[in-house]
């Protein structure tokens, strides 16, 4: 497998610390609010990520943190008159149930930041030892000069980030470009003892604490949005090599941004969606679906006509798939026949182009072009005339290549589609023709239409797809 390394910015081979683990850190949530489409997109990228991994024979232990401390959720808990941690435990559990709908599986471990406050401590306490931190006022601060890899991740320049961060820098720190590990409790604020007083952590210690702590010192892969290049994740690197003393992450992997409408999606723009907003108007798989059309590098545009064209594709293959067991269930010819021996061949070019479009670079945008080929295949080589093992054989790969995406999975828990009144009114269709009630049995027809079900009467009985 190759991926494309931040670090070094170059597409590489991949080659895992330990023969056949690997172990993936990804930045998670800060748990004030509902996630956005923003957020959803590094969630559905990273947990396709662990998903092929896994699809091709790696043990993956992944973990993504919650952070429960921050001003935000402070500032949200006097809003909502709760306390710090009922706000997290309400936006961990929205988390949970908005993941769901968007097929991503939990993580291996979901650490929050309260649960590693003595960790947090330690481990500031060993930079401060260490002669890379100092205390001052209650705050300690990481001293950026001391590290001599500093803007390695993201090719800044230490000299002109300082001449840059002079203005409304607090002059008591050594540099301009020194950034806090340990923060003073403030009037009214959440806080934890320490060596230095009372307080709460820096947003950049908890990541290589909770990544030490449950994936060990040196790393396959961090990833996480763009926008976490710099200051973060070159945060993460100065703090956690200068505690280490080695190489924090092999591979930095990072999704591209979206817009709104060819817009930067933006809360002042009134063009701000939370999932939770999506998911009142498209099912979950849709919006996965549309995130993983793209290649998870490139920008994407997010738009209404945009999420009804991925609606429309994947319902192709969720019909191809519905089409295919509809024959299966209704084929008498169990034993493939001579015909379809030679188109067997075919078959496992599919699964063999598939693997090699996931393989380079995570390139789910040519995968899906691979499952769509494949469901052309199906389309025009299953028929009242197959056999079951030849049709079985298809689904099943068909099934097995959108499984590891997730997406199209006809039992997912938030479709739209209300199976049991489509079949009641199917056989009160049947029934209006066996009683040559053809205006009624017409009627039943277009109250499927509206319903988005197109059917299709066959020799073997009533087929329904999504219109």
């Amino acid at each position: 497998m190759k991926i494309y390394n931040t670090l070094t910015n170059k597409k590489e081979e991949f080659h895992e610390i330990n023969k056949g683990k690997v172990t993936i850190y990804s930045c998670g949530p800060t748990v004030y609010n509902y996630f956005h489409i923003g957020n959803a997109r590094p969630f559905i990228t990273f947990d396709l990520l662990r998903n092929f991994m896994e699809y091709i024979g790696y043990e993956v232990k992944f973990v993504q943190n919650f952070t429960d401390v921050d001003d935000k959720i402070i500032k949200r808990a006097k809003e909502e008159n709760l306390t710090p941690k009922e706000v997290a435990d309400k936006y961990i559990q929205a988390y949970y149930e908005d993941a769901k709908a968007l097929g991503i599986r939990k993580a291996t471990v979901h650490p929050r930041v309260t649960d590693v406050m003595d960790d947090i401590i330690k481990y500031v306490q060993d930079l401060v030892d260490g002669g890379y931190a100092y205390e001052l006022n209650g705050d300690v601060y990481f001293k950026v000069d001391k590290f001599k890899g500093y803007g390695k991740l993201s090719n800044k320049n230490i000299d002109e980030l300082e001449a840059g961060a002079r203005i409304g820098v607090n002059e008591q720190k050594k540099s301009p470009m020194d950034f806090a590990l340990w923060k003073a409790k403030k009037e009214g604020e959440i806080a934890w003892d320490s060596p230095w007083g009372e307080g709460r952590p820096g947003w950049h210690i908890e990541c290589s604490v909770m990544s030490t702590k449950y994936l060990g010192e040196h790393i396959d892969i961090h990833c996480g949005g763009a926008d976490l290049i710099f200051p973060h994740h070159e945060n993460e690197i100065a703090q956690s090599e200068a505690h280490n003393h080695e190489k924090f992450a092999n591979y930095w992997m990072h999704n591209g941004y979206i817009n709104v409408d060819n817009v930067k999606m933006s809360k002042s723009l009134g063009n701000f969606f939370t999932v939770r907003d999506v998911l009142e108007h498209y099912t979950g798989d849709v919006l996965r679906f549309f995130m993983l059309s793209a290649h998870y590098k490139s920008p994407i545009n997010y738009s209404k006509e945009l999420l009804d064209a991925a609606k429309t594709s994947l319902d192709r293959i969720k019909n191809c798939k519905k089409n295919t067991d509809f024959i299966i269930k209704n084929l008498s010819q169990k034993e493939f026949t001579a015909q379809e021996n030679d188109l067997l061949k075919q078959i496992s070019v599919f699964k063999d182009s598939f693997i090699e479009k996931m393989s380079d670079d995570l390139n789910s945008a040519d995968a899906i072009a691979v499952i769509f080929d494949l469901v052309k295949f199906a389309n025009s080589n299953i028929n009242e005339n197959s056999s079951k093992a030849f049709a079985q054989q298809i689904l099943d790969l068909l099934n097995e290549l959108t499984g590891v995406l997730n997406i199209a999975n006809l039992d997912t828990q938030n479709s739209d589609i209300d199976e049991e009144k489509i079949f009641s009114l199917i056989e009160e269709r049947a029934n209006a023709k066996k009683a040559k009630d053809f205006a009624r049995a017409d009627q039943i027809r277009d109250e499927l239409l509206d319903m988005g079900i197109q059917i299709k009467d066959t020799r073997t009985g009533t087929q329904w797809l999504r219109a």
